[in-house]
């Protein structure tokens, strides 16, 4: 496990905007933080070489992209499964956009992207059938989300 980074509160105020807005300037993150940029681009190659910052992405509206159905699927696997068989399988499925390993009941989740309530339900067998000593699965279909760094809907 990687040592923790000290940050204070300049570096937390940079990470948050560039949450809210991975494409914002250097300069409008500066005038924000109240310094000049050049210390806000030195702050900011520190975190990206920290690994503070992994990467910038962008979001996506999935209704435009034709999967308008988002859903939550609990895994409960065998006692010996190993979490990387898990994580290896959920992720040759194009429709999964992440994979959450847990301690408790609940042993994964899984979220994921399809069209409509068929492809769901297709989705969900092969998580079943082939998925690596998959006892039991149990699926939520996400009716509206919010994520930090976006507006309220």
């Amino acid at each position: 496990m990687s040592a923790s980074v000290h940050l204070d509160s300049v570096d937390l105020q940079i990470l948050e905007l560039l949450r809210a807005d991975g494409r914002r300037t250097v300069r409008d993150i500066a005038r924000q933080v109240k310094l000049s940029p050049a210390p806000v681009r030195r702050r900011i190659a520190r975190l990206e070489e920290s690994g503070v910052i992994t990467g910038y992405t962008i979001t996506t509206d999935q209704a435009k992209l034709g999967q308008g159905l988002q859903a939550v699927t609990e895994l409960r696997f065998t006692g010996d499964t190993d979490i990387h068989d898990i994580v290896e399988f959920a992720s040759t499925l194009p429709e999964v956009d992440e994979v959450l390993t847990l301690t408790g009941d609940v042993d994964a989740l899984v979220r994921l992207h399809v069209d409509n309530v068929d492809d769901l339900s297709k989705v969900v067998n092969r998580l079943r059938r082939k998925g690596v000593g998959v006892l039991q699965t149990k699926t939520l279909i996400v009716i509206a989300s919010w994520q930090r760094g976006t507006p309220v809907p």
